[in-house]
């Protein structure tokens, strides 16, 4: 099993690196936390705080090196990867996959790259909201574009399914359009949500349940991290939001001139039972051959469907779509 080296040890790093150690990896990370190098440290796992000296010993081991920091710091890391392991293989588990693709083509344009982002985490952050069991059973997007190099490819595919995930294959483009629609809106309608019921006061909190807490549950993330993803995210965010405050709209429309909201709230229940049906749907095998002319074409067909990889053999994907 080819090594592996974090870079950044907050929720998704940390958890990466004991999920990857778990696994029977070599594995080893970098992190400019002192705090969280110590808790690290502490608890057995190879960690330093220079990231330069991390990537040389990537470097120089052909590691595969996963970067796990914010947006913001990416530009300032990709430097040092260029300095240090400019041909290294590369990828990262960002929530923006447009923005990082380009970001790695103008700043280490000679790294083998392939985007990847784990659809998991929590509200937490630092090394000791981590654990190896966050990516069990989540899906993790494996970012494909026509020039992708599907040796490359399998390496961080294969990094995915040893720590519990499934792959989906997906160009950056339709990554970051989804994750629009499941997960950077939700956190604006939850940052909304939250501050229109902290606006009751102190009785409102007193009465806060269970509707209100599930919806506000991400709005606790750090700030900065909703900022970054969503903001990355501008150009596919802004089309969705404009849908969601059409529909907004419309509700408050119809409950200011009929007081019905069957439309609304039928279309919400009609999605969520969308959500259910795909994840108990039956799924059917199917295998993608990595050396085929058209396997770049079929991996993000199959990601396009609804379908994942569960399993890598030699030069053969095995997947299953609904």
């Amino acid at each position: 099993m080819r090594d592996v080296c974090v870079i950044g040890l907050g929720l998704i790093g940390g958890s990466l690196l004991r999920a990857a150690a778990s696994a029977g990896r070599t594995a080893w990370g970098a992190t400019t936390s002192e705090v969280d190098a110590d808790a690290a440290s502490r608890t057995g796992f190879d960690v330093v705080t220079d990231v330069d000296t991390a990537l040389r010993r990537a470097a120089d081991a052909d590691a595969l090196v996963v970067l796990a920091v914010p947006l913001t710091a990416v530009n300032e890391v990709l430097t040092r990867v260029a300095e240090h392991a400019p041909h290294c293989l590369l990828t990262d588990v960002a929530s923006v996959k447009g923005t990082m693709l380009a970001a790695v083509r103008r700043l280490v344009p000679w790294s083998r790259y392939v985007g990847g982002h784990p659809m998991s985490g929590t509200a937490e952050s630092g090394w000791t909201a981590g654990s190896p069991e966050l990516f069990r059973g989540v899906a993790w997007v494996a970012c494909v574009e026509e020039d992708t190099d599907l040796t490359v490819w399998a390496d961080v595919a294969q990094l995915a399914l040893d720590v519990g995930a499934h792959v989906v294959p997906l160009s950056a483009m339709a990554h970051d359009e989804t994750v629009a629609r499941i997960s950077h809106l939700p956190h604006l309608l939850a940052a909304v949500l939250a501050a229109v019921g902290a606006q009751g006061g102190p009785l409102a909190m007193s009465l806060a349940a269970g509707s209100y807490t599930d919806g506000t549950r991400v709005a606790g993330t750090r700030p900065e991290l909703v900022r970054a993803m969503t903001e990355g995210n501008r150009a596919a965010l802004l089309p969705v939001l404009d849908d969601a405050l059409g529909r907004l709209g419309a509700t408050r429309g119809s409950l200011a001139s009929t007081g019905g909201l069957a439309a609304t709230i039928n279309a919400g229940h009609e999605g969520a039972q969308a959500l259910a049906s795909s994840r108990e749907a039956h799924r059917a095998e199917v295998q993608v051959s990595l050396t085929a002319p058209d396997a770049r074409s079929g991996l993000t067909a199959l990601g396009e469907r609804g379908g994942r990889i569960t399993a890598l053999a030699g030069d053969t994907a095995t997947g299953e779509v609904n």
